[in-house]
């Protein structure tokens, strides 16, 4: 099971960090994702890192401005987002899948956290 916490609302240009607790089997042998989904869209690769957290990848909408980074002793991933927009509103889930590689296929994960509201305001 994944829990996502952290969403919030915040002001432009603003920053908040979105955690993800895993429980229920270690997932330090998974890797890991960030996905979001706003209203009227559909859910859309955002951050992903390997299971070795060697490798990761970026939406280029946030590269330079999201960082991802996972503590592998507390079962835990992180979602730093600095430089937020408006365009970021989104209910934001973490994802897990049983490969060391990341994938910005959502049909590749196959546990789902329960999602967590951002809203950066203008």
């Amino acid at each position: 099971q994944l829990q996502a916490s952290g969403g919030g609302l915040v002001q432009a240009g603003g920053p908040l960090r979105l955690s993800c607790a895993a429980s229920g089997r270690p997932f330090g042998s998974y890797a890991m994702g960030w996905f979001r989904q706003a209203p009227g869209k559909e859910r859309e690769f955002v951050a992903g890192i390997s299971r070795s957290s060697g490798s990761t990848d970026y939406a280029d909408s946030v590269k330079g401005r999201f960082t991802i980074s996972r503590d592998v002793a507390k079962n835990a991933v992180y979602l730093q987002m600095d430089s937020l927009k408006p365009e970021d509103t989104a209910v934001y889930y973490c994802a897990a899948r049983s490969d060391a590689s990341v994938s910005r296929r959502a049909t590749a994960y196959s546990y789902w956290g329960q999602g967590t509201q951002v809203t950066v305001s203008s």
